[in-house]
């Protein structure tokens, strides 16, 4: 077959689901415009961003593209006179910021191919329709019978998954719908063994699963084809939407929010369940429920997109269940999803955050006990209950299901364990992204608490209740010395004064002190430090050339006089001994 053997071997590594978070840095103008030069990242590495720059008429025409969802998004105004002015540029480009935080944050507009490309043009610049009818046109050179009627533009929410609407040559009035996509992230199952599968998805019987007419694949996609249903999907009825409208279209703004009837919850809610516990226990991974996943076929509600986890393609709630490490099965995976499917049945509408702190009035008690179960706090915290557990909960146990068909999926031994160990990969990725986003999230509340307004002042009262500590420390280490060098000083006072019969000579030991002159005239005296160790004495000698009298006295040292002393070293020895003679 050519669409088995001309087309490239290949496999998306990038994750269409990882949110993109866009900051503009700055601004500059030029002769005639202002171009903001914007900070986009991935997910939670900031290694993983790059830099692009827009003007503002960049974001009007990607806000005219976004019309279609029927939304009031806050761009800012035009403005034609005084547009380059520094105040309104700066005025502009919170309005800008503010802009991109709305898109950013709403779950159906982050993941559009609009926006992509707005924000990521490296990653997203390809036009994947057209890759896609290459794809299907090499179908068609082996598969005659079958034609194209037209593109299905935008109906899902897949960047990398073209719809088209076919035709049988000979069965001109029935419509099919040809699906095709490229292979994603988590594809771990060899091509052999993933191509043997996508055939074998035709051969799937059950009473709530969407019957597969045709299924192909080659090394880096697949395609299949189903008959196409009028009433559209479970999603469709919830919000009264018409099948082959645009995804951003139907599912962006509804016009009139409500829930469905307590027996429809109660019947599709157990017709889903009942299909999941058949896929858990046939070893075959899901992880994709979603309310447009589920084609509405009368009151029965089957599955659609089973090829999905083959292909490795990440889910549609992939951004809410990597937040919760509990959740790390796809088992638990299909059930935190199912909670999802389960709200919108209920309320009209998606949760606007989860975890759920609080529901809404429901038709049922039995209801709510459910949604806790799947999307409260305490749930996304402790772990997910089993598909088992939720049909025995008194809003499904007694449900009856009148359905004659037997359901039957053989899967061959061998290709059961590529499922298994195909699964444990996908549920190690998963494992892995919790972790590093829990760390994250750590790490970013520790960072927002060490610079809060509250933890700047404990941290100052704390730095001056130190330095008070330290003052009154290093004042009582003062102190203490103060009072020993007194100690010390009053010690060498109590020594009585020596007469002049047996004078004393003065201490050369002592420290060099500030000379100054005591209470007699002709009394020099030089004051010794407080932890001077010096023997304090007292001498009384009278000079005859002056009849000068010095002497030593506590906390004193004795100072020759100046003068005849230095011209004579003799002096005051020879001096001395004649008034003792005397």
């Amino acid at each position: 077959m050519a669409f088995m053997e001309k087309l490239p071997a290949g496999k998306v590594l990038l994750d269409d689901t990882v949110p993109l978070t866009a900051a503009i840095e700055a601004s500059q103008s030029l002769q005639s415009h202002t171009e903001y030069i914007i900070r986009v990242q991935r997910g939670i590495s900031v290694e993983n961003s790059w830099q692009i720059v827009r003007r503002y008429s960049d974001f009007d025409l990607l806000n005219n593209s976004l019309q279609i969802a029927g939304l009031s998004l806050p761009l800012p105004p035009k403005k034609l006179i005084g547009n380059m002015d520094r105040e309104f540029i700066a005025e502009r480009q919170k309005g800008l910021q503010n802009y991109l935080n709305v898109i950013t944050t709403n779950h159906i507009l982050s993941n559009c191919e609009l926006v992509k490309k707005f924000l990521d043009p490296n990653n997203y610049s390809a036009n994947y329709t057209e890759i896609a009818l290459q794809h299907v046109s090499m179908f068609f050179r082996s598969e005659p019978k079958w034609e194209v009627v037209e593109p299905l533009k935008d109906i899902g929410w897949r960047i990398r998954k073209k719809y088209f609407l076919m035709k049988i040559k000979n069965q001109p009035k029935e419509r099919l719908v040809l699906s095709w996509a490229d292979l994603g992230p988590d594809k771990y199952l060899s091509d052999k063994d993933f191509q043997c599968l996508i055939k074998l998805l035709p051969s799937c019987l059950h009473p709530y699963i969407y019957r597969v007419t045709f299924a192909t694949a080659n090394e880096s996609s697949a395609l299949l084809i189903r008959m196409f249903n009028e009433k559209g999907t479970l999603k469709d009825l919830i919000y009264k939407a018409k099948p082959k409208d645009p995804f951003l279209k139907k599912y962006c703004n509804p016009k009139k929010v409500q829930g469905l009837e307590l027996q429809q919850i109660k019947t599709y809610g157990r017709q889903v369940l009942e299909v999941l516990k058949f896929l858990h226990d046939k070893g075959f991974p899901y992880g994709h429920l979603h309310a447009s996943n589920v084609m509405l076929d009368g009151d029965t509600c089957r599955l659609l997109d089973l090829e999905n986890s083959l292909l490795g393609l990440p889910s549609f709630y992939r951004s809410y269940f990597s937040q919760f490490r509990k959740i790390n099965t796809l088992e638990s995976v299909d059930v935190h999803c199912f909670g999802h499917l389960l709200y919108e049945m209920t309320y009209g509408r998606p949760p606007d955050s989860v975890p759920v702190d609080s529901f809404p009035p429901a038709p049922s008690m039995a209801v709510v006990a459910v949604l806790e179960s799947t999307l409260s706090c305490e749930a996304c915290k402790n772990g997910m209950p089993t598909v088992s557990r939720l049909l025995q909960m008194p809003l499904f146990s007694d449900v009856l299901l009148t359905t004659s068909e037997k359901p039957q999926f053989k899967i061959p031994t061998k290709l059961k364990e590529a499922l298994r160990i195909a699964k444990e990969c996908i549920e190690k990725r998963l494992i892995e992204e919790q972790k590093q986003i829990h760390q994250h999230r750590r790490l970013t509340r520790a960072q927002s608490h060490h610079g809060s307004e509250e933890e700047r002042k404990r941290r100052k009262i704390l730095a001056r209740k130190k330095s008070k500590r330290s003052a009154v420390e290093n004042n009582e280490e003062h102190s203490a010395k103060y009072s020993n060098s007194n100690n010390s000083a009053g010690s060498g006072a109590s020594s009585p004064l020596t007469s002049p019969s047996s004078p004393t000579p003065p201490s050369t030991a002592a420290a060099p002190g500030l000379g100054k002159r005591c209470k007699g005239r002709d009394v020099r005296v030089t004051s010794t430090s407080s932890t001077s160790t010096s023997t304090s004495s007292s001498s009384l000698t009278s000079f005859e050339h002056r009849g000068a009298l010095t002497v030593s006295t506590p906390g004193c040292e004795w100072r020759e006089p100046r003068g005849l002393t230095q011209l004579h070293p003799e002096f005051p020895k020879r001096n001395f001994e004649e008034s003792r003679n005397l």
